[in-house]
């Protein structure tokens, strides 16, 4: 097997938490380089994972010359996505790039169509997709178990965002860099999972976004500034098979730190998925007649254990597992973020394009 050698650019959270571990874990991918703005946190990251001098940059266009990057890692705030990403492109490099992969639609139409004309592979990191009671939840409604579906219902709450957290305006909270706010860190993720599970496209959605913190101390100290981003988004959507989806996603809910649980309804069986209802704890509940309707959880088979990282060097070898949301599926989820907005705004339900 050829070892893929990786570029890393942007090394905060997400990063330092799945990215960087998650490839050295893959057996087929190989960290070779690595970015960050940060020089303090670039120097612990190289330090950290044995990276040299020369393979440490700040600006990722050096990174992405690097004769020793194969592919590129992004995993930046959202404002610099597309233009990585976009740059990868050029380069004539495979790319795995976080969500919301950019800013609005009509960056993500054009980072397809570069990257259809570069002939690279890409990877949107939707993480849910690894959880394995959403893959094999799945397998169950694709097998037929559940007959039609009629509803799914999700919610994704955080508890960080209250006012009483004293959290800073980090970027999250910035239109500028984040987009949207609840929606776009939380509320993509979310969309992308029932979508994921059911195998249904949007069709048409309404919604409700609010903002309860509207000043937010600056990270230096030196005052406040406006948040300009929802902090939390209620959605009604319409899916193809006549799916009715509601969706309520909030970074402000107390004891909830990665809190996710979404009902599924066929005529048949029912589904709960569980994220984080205790501490890192993946869960899947059935009801159906043999349960004697009732809720009962399921063992969930070992095959549906997998590593996002894993999967992504799967993919830029093409190997990928048909599970992994590649750029196309990013666009997909972009648009779909895009009339959520308008469908706030204009406080009317919004076709999805």
């Amino acid at each position: 097997m050829a070892v893929i050698r990786v570029g890393s650019v942007g090394l905060g959270g997400i990063s330092g938490g799945v990215h960087l571990p998650g490839i050295r874990g893959a057996d087929n991918l190989e960290l070779t380089a690595l970015c960050d703005i940060n020089e303090k946190r670039l120097a612990e990251r190289a330090e950290q994972y044995g990276i040299a001098a020369d393979h440490c940059f700040t600006d990722y266009r050096d990174l992405i010359a690097c004769p020793d990057v194969d592919v590129v890692d992004i995993s930046t705030p959202n404002n610099v996505h597309w233009e990585i990403a976009m740059a990868a492109c050029a380069a004539g490099k495979s790319y795995g790039v976080e969500k919301p992969i950019t800013m609005d639609s009509e960056q993500a139409d054009s980072l397809l169509a570069a990257t259809e004309k570069a002939g690279v592979k890409s990877m949107v990191y939707f993480s849910y997709r690894y959880q394995p009671a959403a893959r094999y939840a799945r397998d169950l409604i694709a097998s037929g178990r559940l007959g039609k579906i009629h509803h799914v219902s999700m919610q994704y709450y955080q508890g960080w965002g209250l006012e009483s957290k004293n959290c800073p305006l980090v970027w999250r909270f910035v239109q500028s860099v984040a987009a949207s706010g609840a929606l776009g860190d939380l509320g993509c993720h979310g969309l992308d999972l029932a979508q994921f599970v059911t195998g249904q496209q949007y069709t048409r959605v309404s919604a409700h976004l609010g903002t309860i913190v509207k000043e937010r101390r600056l990270p230096d100290g030196s005052g406040t500034g406006p948040v300009d981003v929802d902090d939390f988004s209620n959605i009604l959507a319409a899916m193809d098979g006549g799916i009715s989806a509601a969706f309520q996603i909030s970074r402000f809910c107390r004891g909830r730190g990665n809190y996710q649980r979404m009902e599924i309804y066929g005529d048949n069986a029912a589904l709960v998925y569980h994220l984080d209802r205790e501490p890192g704890k993946n869960e899947l509940e059935i009801c159906e007649e043999a349960t004697g309707d009732k809720y009962v959880p399921m063992e969930i088979p070992q095959q549906y254990f997998v590593s996002q990282m894993q999967c992504f060097g799967n993919e830029m070898e093409g190997n990928g597992d048909g599970c992994n949301a590649d750029i196309a599926v990013g666009v997909k989820n972009q648009h779909l973020l895009d009339a959520i907005l308008r469908a706030d705004a204009e406080a009317r339900w919004v076709d999805v394009q």
